[in-house]
């Protein structure tokens, strides 16, 4: 299952040219997972409440189109692959039909020491019920 979501860029999101800033395309995707997960019956603050953390490992990340100012984005959000102790979500952000940016995200899941640990069953079934 994909999911998807819908955002305006605003003239904070761009730079002096009307041109939305590159980071931002990886913020918009960090808003997108977040409205994934809650599509999934979790909340961020109930896998932080249950010490279920996952934090950003790796990104890889093809600008193919610039956005610009008033843009109505699609954002598309879908997992890849669940491993021991990390998964995987391709995230895709579309004007319309157009492909501006792509990228694969790498999510580890950590203790409260930072450390690696296998993706909890909570969150391991929630991602499975989105294939």
């Amino acid at each position: 299952m994909t999911h998807s979501v819908t955002y305006r860029v605003y003239y904070e999101d761009t730079d002096a040219g009307g041109i939305m800033y590159h980071g931002n395309f990886i913020n918009f995707c960090e808003r997108a997972r977040t409205e994934f997960i809650g599509s999934l019956g979790l909340t961020n603050r109930l896998l932080h409440e249950k010490n279920m953390l996952a934090v950003v490992r790796h990104i890889e990340a093809d600008y193919k189109m610039p956005a610009v100012l008033e843009d109505y984005l699609r954002i598309e959000t879908e997992l890849v692959e669940i491993k021991n102790s990390s998964f995987i979500l391709k995230q895709v952000i579309f004007r319309e039909e157009d492909e501006l940016f792509a990228m694969k995200v790498v999510l580890v899941c950590i203790n409260e020491k930072m450390r690696p640990v296998r993706v909890p069953d909570l969150l391991k079934n929630a991602l499975l019920s989105s294939l």
